[in-house]
Formats: C-alpha cells, structure tokens, sequence
C-alpha cells in the first residue's frame, strides 16, 4: 500500500488528472470484454477484468489484471500481471506479461485503454517467440490442440467468473414463500370448505340416527 502512495505522490498532477480521466471513461464506455476496477484511494494500481475471447481456450473464464504504474509514466510503460492463473505463453508463473507494446514498442501517448485492449489480443494470438512460459510455448508451437486442452483445463480451474447469486436467491426465495403460501391459502380456503362439507352430513345422519 505504502509503495502505491509513493507512486502517486512521484506522478505529477497533470499525469494523475490524466490517468484518472482515462480510467472514468472505461468506466462509462467500457471496451467490449473489458471491466475495470476503480481504485480512487491509488490511481497507479489499477485492475480490471477482461473475458476470455470465443474461439480461444480461455473462452468462458474471466482473468483479473493489475497495470501499476511506476514513477516514470508515461515515459515507461506500466508493469503488467494477470492476478487469474493462467496457461499462456507470454505469461510467467508468477503473473507478468510480456509483450512488446509494454517493451520496446512502448511510448507516451499510449494510454490504459491500448495496453488492456493490447493484453486481451494476446489472449486471442500468443507469441511463443517471446515465451515466458517455455513449456506453454513449445506445446503451442509442437502440440497445438494438447496446448488448447491445458489453457481450456487452467481456465475453468481458475478463471470461473463469479456469479452474483443474491439476487437471484432473494427471488427464488420469494417465489418459493409466494407459492407456499398460495399452496397454503388453498389448502386453508376450497379445500378446507370441502372438508367442511364432508363431515357436516356424517354428523347429520348420527344426529338423526340418535333420535331415532
């Protein structure tokens, strides 16, 4: 936390207002596939996350990234990392990215928008000549469809998207009291005057029975 606020404190005021402006206008017109996380107490550490793209193996998860921006933006890029596990070979063990736009392609009018929309191509065409992962590389160059199998394995493993259930508990609840309680009027209305019905007559014959 302490090394976010440092951060923050070496950017100056024009990059801060910039950084923040950008992320707001994610916020409000958000790339397709892409959520980002606003993080208002630390604009250099920044999170978002992005939808695995159909025809990929890492289609149906959902991957978090964490962009940190060091003291030098925009003059150096931002350091990149998926916070997901993930089978890709331009990812490390550990998270970090390779590519080239956070490299050498690098320069100062890039914004946050390009390095996110930049990290979800990879998702889409890997580069195995910069392979971070050695293994995932040589399986995707070698053994494509034994790659898929993995990436496809690691990404419903770790890359479920979380569902909010709540509210669709709280309805399902409610329709379930709803039909319990109409089961319950109508075991307690038509039917109950049925029974009602029933008995009256028996008690009417043993009456006349007695008098009898």
């Amino acid at each position: 936390m302490s090394s976010g606020s440092s951060n923050v404190e070496n950017l100056s005021p024009q990059t801060i207002r910039q950084v923040s402006k950008e992320l707001w206008d994610l916020v409000s017109n958000p790339c397709e596939g892409i959520k980002v996380l606003l993080n208002e107490e630390d604009v250099t550490d920044i999170q978002a996350i992005i939808d695995g793209p159909s025809g990929t193996p890492y289609y149906g998860g959902s991957f978090r990234v964490r962009l940190i921006l060091g003291k030098d933006f925009p003059v150096c890029p931002p350091k990149a990392y998926f916070i997901t596990k993930l089978f890709h070979p331009n990812v490390s063990r550990n998270g970090e990215i390779c590519v080239n736009t956070l490299k050498k392609d690098w320069n100062s009018d890039l914004g946050i928008k390009h390095v996110l929309l930049t990290i979800k191509c990879l998702l889409i065409v890997p580069n195995p000549e910069s392979a971070l992962n050695e293994e995932a590389g040589k399986l995707l160059l070698e053994h494509y469809d034994d790659y898929c199998q993995r990436a496809k394995m690691m990404t419903e493993i770790h890359a479920q998207p979380v569902k909010e259930k709540k509210a669709g508990l709280e309805l399902s609840d409610g329709c379930s009291s709803g039909k319990n309680s109409s089961t319950s009027t109508e075991s307690n209305g038509p039917s109950a005057k049925k029974q009602k019905t029933k008995t009256n007559p028996s008690k009417d014959k043993k009456r006349t029975l007695k008098r009898l």
